[in-house]
Parts: C-alpha cells; sequence; structure tokens
C-alpha cells in the first residue's frame, strides 16, 4: 500500500480544488507541503513577507473566483498574514491560510514558534481550526473552504502542526472530497422581487449603486439586463468597476453625490451601507432604498430600507430584470445627471490637462487612463492619490479593477500584481501606487522579477503621508509640523532598478507617457516614479468624511 504524508495530502486536495498556485514564505513547520505541491504540479510562488503571501491569495480570489491559498509558517508566520487576512474578511473575499503550528506533542512546553494561531484568528475568518489527524487534513480543508464560501464570503485559516504534516498514512484509508459544496445560487423570495418590481415600475428618478458582489457574484450580465431594461442611471464601485463599458449611455461617475440626493428610488447592490455612504444618509431621506446582499447581517444595517432581498446578487438582478418594465420616461433624470458630470468634468479639465510642475495628480491620472489597454488589470493601492484618481481611471472590462476595499489597507499592491501575473500571465498589469504604500510592500518587486511577472507600477510620490497630513494642516495650520506624516522623495525607480527591474523617474507632465510606454516596453517589472504636487487634496480628505 502506498504511504503519503500530510503535506502530500493538503497538495493532493488542492489539486482536485483546482489550485494552479500557492503563496508562501518558506518556513521549517510547513515546507511538507511545499514538497507535495511539486509533486502535483502546484506552483510554490514564495515572497518576501507572509502579509504579501495572504494579500496575493486575496487577490487571486478576487481575479479567478477560486479560492486563493496561503501558505506561512508558525507563530509569526501566521501573526504577519494577519493583516492580509483582516483586509479579504472586511472585502469579503473567500480565501485560505493555512498556519503553520509545532509538534503536538510539544504544545504548550514553549516550542519554537508556538502561539495560539487559531485564537488569533477567530474574529477575522469564517473557520478558524486546528488538524490533530493527519488522516483528516482533507476533511478539514473541506470544511474550510466550504465555510469560506458560505453565505457572507470570508477567509479561512486553517492550522497544522508540523508533525501532522510530516507524519506517513496509508493512502487507502484518507478520503479526498470531491463534492463538498453547494453550487447553486440563493434566491430572492418572490413577493420581495414583486414589491422591488412595484417600486422601481413607479420610480421617476432610480438609481443603482451596485458593488463588489456584482462581481464576486458574477452578476454582470444581470447587471446590465436590469439597467438596460429598466433604463436607470448606475454607479460602480469596488469590484463592480468596470461591469458597464465606459462608453455606456448609463454609466455615471462623477455625479453621485447628486443622484443619492435627489433620487426617488436607490437600489443598493452587493455594497454596504457603511463610512463610504456615510451610513447610508448620502441617499435622500425622502428615497425608497431597495438592499441586495449576500450577507444577511447587512440588511437594514445603519438605516431602514423598503425592500431587503438576502440573496446571490445575478440572482436577484435576473428576477428584478425579468420582472420590470421600461416604467416612466427617464430621459430628464439621466440628462440632468449627465449635465453635471459634464459640469464637474469642465471642472476637472484644466488639472487633467495641467502643464504645471509638480505634476497635478490628475493629470497623472488621465495619462493613465490613456495608458490601459483593453484587457489591462488596474491595482490601485494608496491613500488621497488614489482617491483623486478613482473617477478618472476606468477599467474597460469587468474583474480588471482591484483595491483594498472598506479596510483601507494599504500595501497591497505589489502582491496583488503578483497574484495577477500568475493567474492571467497573458494581461499587463498596471498598479498605481502613493509612495507611503509603496513602502509597505515594495519589496515584493523581488518576487515579480524572480518569477518573471512584467508590470507597469506608478508611484505617486508627493512624500508624504497626505491624508493624514491634510487633518494636521487643517487642525492645526500650516504654522507647525508634520509629525509622522512627512517622508523623503525617494528614488523609488532606482530601487526597483537595483532588485533588476525597469526604472522611469518623471518631473515633468509630458515625460508621463513616454516613460510608462517604455516600462511597458521593457518587458519588466517596472517603476515609474512620478513626483507629484503634495498640495493637492482629493475631495473626500478635504470635508474629512472617511474618519466621520
Amino acid at each position: 500500500m502506498a504511504k503519503v504524508t500530510g503535506g502530500q495530502l493538503v497538495a493532493k486536495f488542492l489539486k482536485a480544488e483546482g489550485t494552479r498556485a500557492i503563496f508562501t514564505l518558506c518556513g521549517g513547520h510547513v515546507m511538507d507541503i511545499y514538497n507535495g505541491c511539486v509533486a502535483e504540479g502546484i506552483r510554490v510562488i514564495d515572497v518576501r513577507h507572509e502579509q504579501a503571501a495572504a494579500h496575493a491569495a486575496d487577490g487571486w480570489t478576487r481575479l479567478t473566483g477560486s479560492a486563493g491559498i496561503a501558505v506561512v509558517t508558525a507563530g509569526p508566520g501566521v501573526t504577519d498574514a494577519v493583516t492580509g487576512v483582516a483586509n479579504a474578511f472586511r472585502a469579503q473575499v473567500p480565501m485560505l491560510l493555512i498556519g503553520g503550528q509545532a509538534p503536538v506533542g510539544n504544545l504548550l512546553k514553549g516550542a519554537l514558534q508556538e502561539l495560539s494561531n487559531v485564537e488569533i484568528m477567530k474574529p477575522i475568518t469564517k473557520f478558524s481550526a486546528t488538524v490533530f489527524e493527519t488522516e483528516r487534513i482533507p476533511e478539514y480543508l473541506a470544511t474550510a473552504l466550504r465555510e469560506a464560501f458560505s453565505g457572507r464570503p470570508g477567509p479561512s485559516f486553517l492550522e497544522i502542526p508540523s508533525d501532522i504534516l510530516e507524519r506517513q498514512v496509508e493512502e487507502s484509508v484518507v478520503r479526498i472530497p470531491a463534492r463538498y459544496r453547494a453550487t447553486g445560487r440563493p434566491c430572492p423570495d418572490p413577493a420581495d422581487v414583486e414589491t422591488a418590481a412595484a417600486l422601481i415600475q413607479r420610480a421617476r428618478r432610480p438609481a443603482i449603486l451596485a458593488g463588489t458582489q456584482v462581481w464576486l457574484c458574477r452578476a454582470v450580465e444581470s447587471l446590465k439586463g436590469l439597467v438596460e431594461r429598466a433604463k436607470i442611471p448606475v454607479y460602480l464601485n469596488g469590484g463592480a468597476r468596470g461591469a458597464l463599458p465606459p462608453e455606456s449611455e448609463f454609466l455615471f461617475a462623477r455625479s453621485r453625490s447628486l443622484a443619492l440626493s435627489r433620487a426617488d428610488l436607490v437600489i443598493v447592490a452587493g455594497t454596504p451601507l457603511d463610512f463610504r455612504l456615510a451610513y447610508g444618509d448620502r441617499i435622500g431621506k425622502e428615497a425608497a432604498i431597495i438592499q441586495l446582499d449576500l450577507d444577511y447581517s447587512e440588511l437594514y444595517r445603519n438605516r431602514s430600507v423598503d425592500v431587503a432581498m438576502n440573496a446571490d446578487i445575478g440572482s436577484a438582478l435576473e428576477e428584478l430584470g425579468r420582472a420590470v418594465g421600461a416604467g416612466p420616461d427617464r430621459n430628464d433624470w439621466r440628462r440632468e445627471l449627465r449635465a453635471r458630470e459634464i459640469e464637474l468634468l469642465e471642472q476637472e479639465k484644466p488639472f487633467l490637462t495641467s502643464e504645471r510642475v509638480p505634476v497635478h495628480p490628475l493629470r497623472l491620472a488621465a495619462e493613465i487612463n490613456e495608458f490601459l489597454s483593453e484587457e489591462a488589470i488596474f491595482i490601485a493601492d494608496g491613500g488621497d492619490v488614489v482617491t483623486i484618481s478613482a473617477n478618472v481611471i476606468k477599467t474597460k472590462k469587468p474583474g480588471k479593477w482591484l483595491d483594498p476595499g472598506p479596510l483601507g489597507t494599504l500595501g497591497v499592491g505589489a502582491p496583488f500584481a503578483v497574484a495577477a501575473g500568475v493567474a492571467f500571465p497573458g494581461n499587463e498589469v498596471v498598479a498605481l501606487f502613493g509612495d507611503g504604500a509603496f513602502g509597505l510592500n515594495g519589496f515584493e518587486y523581488d518576487t515579480l522579477i524572480r518569477f518573471n511577472l512584467p508590470m507597469v507600477g506608478i508611484v505617486a510620490n508627493n512624500a508624504a503621508w497626505n491624508q493624514v497630513r491634510f487633518l494636521q494642516l487643517a487642525r492645526y495650520g500650516t504654522g507647525g509640523q508634520n509629525p509622522a506624516s512627512d517622508l523623503t522623495p525617494l528614488r523609488y525607480d532606482r530601487i526597483v532598478e537595483a532588485m533588476g527591474g525597469h526604472g522611469e523617474y518623471v518631473t515633468r507632465p509630458f515625460e508621463i507617457r513616454p516613460a510608462l510606454e517604455r516600462a511597458r516596453a521593457s518587458g519588466k517589472p517596472a517603476c515609474v516614479n512620478v513626483m507629484v504636487d503634495r498640495d493637492v487634496f482629493s475631495t473626500s480628505t478635504k470635508s474629512m468624511s472617511i474618519y466621520s
């Protein structure tokens, strides 16, 4: 009879799951998993920090729809990954972190890197457990992934002690679960659909706010169907960006505040009523609200709604699309919003084409938007500079926009790029970093270079943590210092060049596009370091609403 180790069982399960790669930083407690992955033809992508491994697994799930897998060693390996797991938890991303642990026989003796990992992970995961029997490793893995994808999606954590991984068992006594989670979609209550359809049918000024769950549920076509049938203006955030093409007559961006304050009906699809919507207060008090969400606990949170559906977003949008007709004439409503879009664009135009030095962040955003190819995956990793750019940079297709999500975690850029490069080697990857954000996981350029994963990274360098710097200026005046928010205008391009990548340094607007083209042509992980005006701030930063 053939014998297999626990590490080989992990790899066999992942192979059956369709896993193509794991993200890891090597550790003695988990190294048997690597041997198993090599034998099963699963790529082992080793990064420079465990946080990056977790971020890469998060990015993999967002891009592919299949669970991203990160493997980290015991103790500090797990604690280093906490931020990446927490980010996935707030963003509702189903991924799996496998952590090492000291041998079972040495637990509570003070073994190397021994720590209560399961308890640490419980508040930020859907499932957190330890495997104590080698034969049950596949069973536990199936449970972890089933929990990750159930209801409100999120990460799972599985701890496997080193002796459980290294132990050999008869393969014949082990069951690799083949079918262990349901594939059907939870559907809305027909009565709710009927009530919601009646509200839509009557509304003269409706709007749709569609969020990340539209992409998570692969509901892009369902959204388009409802929008085109009912002719409703749409605003997209998070992972839903790109769900409608940039030229769509129903897609709006800059006029969101006007639309939400004036609408008589708002359909909130797959995005929470959190700080980004002033906890629901951005929607006018007289507006009816239809809320669609995978997470039952998000329904009615922070604001009462008229119809709430706990369902798969695609299923709910499809049912609504079938139930509604064109409704009243909404041309005047769309013209009003489009006029506001044009007005705000005209106000921005001088900055979008500005020749001033240092570079205006909106000019940089406009150059990036023009540079993006049809299939480009765009990653936003920064604070104020990304907020400024969000209405300017538009991905051409769905599933091509990645940002941290509601936790606001900086440092996702390079790890997300690693995931994108491994998952879709033929796609161009473009990332916009704030200089502060770059410093958190910028060393993952080494990972990109070692695995030959080309990427055009742009650092908007204002030598500051500018959101905090603005708050300091607003609260304490310009006469004082900016403790902890000033940075050095570092040559990040030279750092990447020293690693073996391609670097460009830009100080004037007309230099941006040629530098981007040279970065693309290099075929390497590239860093275009652009010096931008540190005294330009986003509207939301100036209103200080993000901290309210």
